[in-house]
């Protein structure tokens, strides 16, 4: 008998220490539910981010791309164009190579990029006054600068507008938020000098 009481201890012990150690499957559950939690919010947290960023990344690539083709042509004999096609809603670098700058050849592409749904191109405005809504706008850079300076206007995923400016003297590309507004020439009766 008192080896069947001590067997008896022995096992309830045993299965004591067994739900001492061990999970029940509720406990799991719970555990899973909260770590799943976790991962959704991060998840969230993360898409709101990249989409955010998303608008200024695209913004960010086309001031690289101008800046870049300013740089390439201030440093040698080459000209280069950004050609930002309204209709299509992208832009693409490429080096002129032809006398005939209305068509371009496949080789000359240097870039080439389109802009999702969050950011969209709504005109081009030049610093001679022309506008353009439609089709494509090209500034082209030489040796001595930009042909023609403007700006180019985009909308974020708010409708809220943003101006990437081009300097035709000192050749800086910025962007600014809103629609900035160019400097107008002046006529020699505006000159107090």
């Amino acid at each position: 008998m008192c080896n069947t009481q001590y067997a008896n201890k022995i096992s309830k012990k045993r299965s004591a220490n067994r739900r001492k150690n061990g999970f029940t499957l509720a406990e799991l559950l719970v555990v899973v539910v909260v770590i799943s939690l976790f991962v959704l919010f991060a998840q969230l947290r993360l898409f709101k981010l990249l989409r955010k960023n998303t608008f200024k990344a695209q913004i960010q690539q086309l001031v690289s791309t101008m800046q870049m083709a300013a740089a390439a042509a201030a440093e040698s004999d080459r000209r280069y164009e950004v050609i930002i096609d309204l209709d299509e809603q992208s832009f693409l670098l490429r080096q002129i190579t032809t006398p005939d700058l209305t068509e371009v050849l496949e080789e000359e592409i240097i870039f080439n990029d389109r802009l999702s749904t969050n950011c969209r191109f709504v005109y081009v405005e030049f610093d001679d006054g022309d506008y353009t809504y439609e089709g494509r706008a090209k500034f082209r850079a030489g040796h001595s600068g930009w042909a023609f300076g403007g700006k180019i206007v985009l909308l974020d995923e708010k409708e809220q507008p943003y101006s990437i400016v081009v300097n035709r003297l000192n050749r800086i590309i910025t962007l600014e938020e809103g629609d900035a507004r160019l400097l107008e020439p002046k006529y020699k009766d505006d000159l107090v000098f």
